[in-house]
């Protein structure tokens, strides 16, 4: 995967070029230093907002040299993209350690930890969706940014129904792409419009209500 947000081939980006992350850590150290910037990051985020968070107040909040996050990060949309790039990343993984990798599990388990991770996955820090992301995610993606993101949770979830040896019937890959649609945008617009916890539980049971009866013919 590519640092922050790609460009696509022959595509040119209506971004400012800072709005990017300039490099990926490699070493551990590197890796424990973008840690520390992205906690930093958040929790200044949380305590301030994002008008009066500023690029040098997350390096001192870091414990980093300023010059050390303009290594990664040459501007706060830039921190925002790569940050966002972590938490998707994130996901992916727990989406392939404890889901299609989880053998023990049977499909139904399987399936509906599937769908659990992906509505509503644990956000300890700041959510990867929330308003606040959303109004001025404008200034960091772009459409092929979304395309990529879609791309790959589909992969994916095509990888768990693959894993998925005792299902009765395999779906069509069709039908896997549109309950990523389903799942996906529900979380989206979940974000977007707020409604009560209860609706949001309510979402997400009838989610996995319908994929699993529609997987044991059910429904």
């Amino acid at each position: 995967m590519k640092s922050g947000f790609g460009n696509s081939k022959g595509q040119t980006s209506s971004l400012n070029p800072r709005a990017k992350p300039l490099k990926r850590p490699s070493q551990a150290r590197a890796v424990f230093t973008v840690e520390a910037i992205y906690e930093a990051f958040v929790r200044i985020w949380r305590r301030d907002g994002w008008s009066r968070l500023t690029t040098r107040e997350v390096a001192l909040e870091a414990g980093v040299a300023v010059g050390t996050l303009y290594d990664y990060f040459p501007s706060k949309e830039a921190l925002i993209s790569g940050y966002v790039r972590h938490c998707m990343e994130g996901l992916l993984q727990r989406l392939e350690t404890e889901v299609v990798q989880a053998h023990d599990l049977d499909w139904r388990a399987r399936i509906r930890h599937l769908i659990t991770l992906t509505c509503a996955p644990d956000e300890i820090r700041l959510p990867l969706f929330s308003p606040a992301v959303q109004a001025i995610e404008h200034q960091f993606t772009e459409a092929k940014h979304h395309r990529r993101v879609y791309d790959e949770l589909s992969q994916k979830w095509h990888a768990v129904f693959a894993a998925c040896l005792d299902l009765p019937e395999r779906p069509a890959d069709t039908t896997i792409d549109a309950w990523v649609i389903m799942a996906w945008g529900g979380r989206r617009y979940c974000a977007t419009a707020q409604p009560a916890a209860q609706a949001q539980t309510a979402w997400l049971s009838e989610m996995e209500t319908m994929i699993c009866g529609r997987l044991a013919g059910t429904l």
